[in-house]
């Protein structure tokens, strides 16, 4: 099983970029890079006809996500709104029983998970979107967050409730493990299988593209803007020997680091954006009056109504991750024996993600008028701008926040690829896949592939097909348990450890 695996897993990297390659002749004399970047933008070109397939203006893959979204959540009776403020005691310890089986914290698995999706799209991918579609698009990137909130729920819930405890104590779960394990339940072994094999294939690939090169390439940029002169392969080789020592570890390591870095980063932006917003405290009420009206009657985006919303939505689902299944690994670790439990603490993500950290960007961006400015580049540099209008030094600052967003989302993205891996070809070849993975680190501080990093991303969004599939087809499971933790819950039988 695990040769048939590794077999699909060259053809399916592989066998594409030999057939287009011979389409691409011209790149050749440009020397390999070039080849490939140029074989891979033809697969890019290919997987994009499929993930934004126009369905009546909408991309397929926001409809997919959105959609779900929308079903988790009436579904499970609006456990997203009703359940916020037991998660919250949960990650405070309060249910934490140190018998319990698993590998880390409610609170470091939450951390784990939130590292891989507080990032880039926080900084730069909030200003794309209101530049490109305007204020209006954030209102429809907090509607999307809050509904992304469930889709969290009920995959984290499935990855503990079909987890597996390895003789040697490590966790492995996630989609892999209860789209097999799931899907059998229901009388569909070989779909389960064939689902979670090609989920497992597309984390492998996301994790070494989007989660690693493209952190490691776009966190070069940002701290050699502040130290100017310093050479791409000593930063390439620098980082790539902290997440070497970072997860040669395993998940507890990753969850101890995790946990100090997350509070870390986010409290360094989120200050840096409360104080901008707090010098310009007149202007917040106004911020607020555009983004609602240009919500409904757009004025920077071709398309209207139907363009802002999709900005806002795409930009949500692409920055919390939520229904593509990722989070639902890390969580798969924590220490409890309540799957409901975790996936409630799992329904912060997209919250603190989209709902406060994306919207302080967007306040301040909207605030200062930088969204509007012709001049920058819409992302990091409209970031950028917004806060040099107030913070002279925030350069200095931003880089700071860039490189650990880069660098806890390596370490994470990480663990989901070996678990992935480990799924495919076994416990014991884990280390051939740090290697590689502590490799692509150096590789993405020193090459700029673009179509190769977006041919990962692309893989990034394809983990939702296969994963809200499962979800689909397990709800009913999902609110059975949900109804027998909350009737406990509500009765008092549940022990309170602090």
């Amino acid at each position: 099983m695990k040769k048939t695996w590794i077999v699909l897993l060259l053809l399916f990297l592989f066998v594409p970029i030999a057939a287009i390659a011979q389409d691409a002749p011209e790149a050749s004399s440009g020397g390999f890079l070039d080849t490939l970047d140029a074989v891979f933008t033809q697969l890019v070109d290919a997987m994009a006809v499929v993930l934004f397939f126009d369905m009546f203006g909408v991309p397929l893959i926001v409809v997919w996500l959105i959609g779900g979204a929308i079903f988790f959540t009436i579904r499970m009776g609006f456990i997203n709104f009703r359940a916020f403020k037991h998660a919250i005691y949960v990650v405070r310890g309060h249910y934490d029983d140190p018998d319990e089986s698993g590998e880390v914290t409610h609170f470091q698995a939450l951390a784990a998970a939130l590292s891989a999706t507080v990032g880039l799209g926080n900084i730069a991918g909030v200003a794309i979107a209101v530049s490109v579609g305007g204020p209006g698009a954030m209102l429809w990137m907090t509607i999307a967050g809050l509904f992304g909130m469930t889709s969290k729920f009920v995959e984290c819930t499935l990855a503990q409730k079909y987890r597996m405890i390895l003789p040697n104590g490590h966790i492995a779960g996630g989609p892999m493990y209860y789209l097999s394990r799931g899907l059998a339940e229901r009388g569909m072994r070989p779909f389960g299988k064939i689902l979670a094999g090609v989920f497992a294939v597309l984390c492998i690939g996301a994790a070494f593209g989007g989660g690693n090169m493209f952190q490691a390439n776009q966190s070069y940029v940002a701290v050699s803007g502040v130290i100017e002169g310093l050479p791409n392969w000593i930063y390439g080789i620098a980082i790539a020997t902290l997440v070497a020592l970072v997860i040669i570890g395993g998940i507890r390591r990753i969850g101890t680091v995790a946990g100090a870095l997350v509070p870390s980063m986010c409290m360094i932006y989120v200050l840096a954006s409360l104080w901008i917003l707090l010098i310009n405290l007149p202007e917040i009420p106004g911020a607020f009056a555009k983004i609602f009206v240009e919500a409904f009657s757009p004025q920077a985006i071709e398309g209207g109504f139907i363009g802002v919303l999709v900005q806002g939505i795409r930009r949500s689902v692409f920055s919390n991750e939520a229904g593509i299944g990722s989070a639902a690994i890390a969580h798969a670790a924590a220490r409890t024996d309540e799957p409901v439990r975790e996936g409630i603490v799992a329904l912060l993500e997209p919250f603190i993600d989209t709902v406060v950290i994306c919207n302080m960007t967007a306040l301040v961006v909207i605030i200062t008028g930088e969204y509007a400015n012709t001049t920058t580049a819409p992302g990091v540099e409209t970031t950028s701008a917004a806060f040099g209008t107030a913070i002279d030094w925030f350069p200095f600052i931003l880089a700071l926040a860039v490189f650990l967003f880069a660098f806890s989302t390596m370490i994470s993205w990480s663990y989901y690829g070996e678990r992935a891996w480990t799924y495919l070809f076994g416990e014991s070849t884990t280390i051939v896949y740090r290697g590689v993975f502590v490799a692509c680190v150096f590789l993405g501080a020193v090459v700029n592939l673009g179509a190769v990093l977006d041919f990962a991303d692309m893989m990034l969004l394809s983990m939702a097909f296969p994963n809200m599939l499962g979800g689909f087809i397990l709800a009913d499971k999902v609110r059975a348990d949900l109804d027998n933790y909350m009737g406990r819950l509500e009765s008092g039988q549940m022990p309170i450890y602090k």
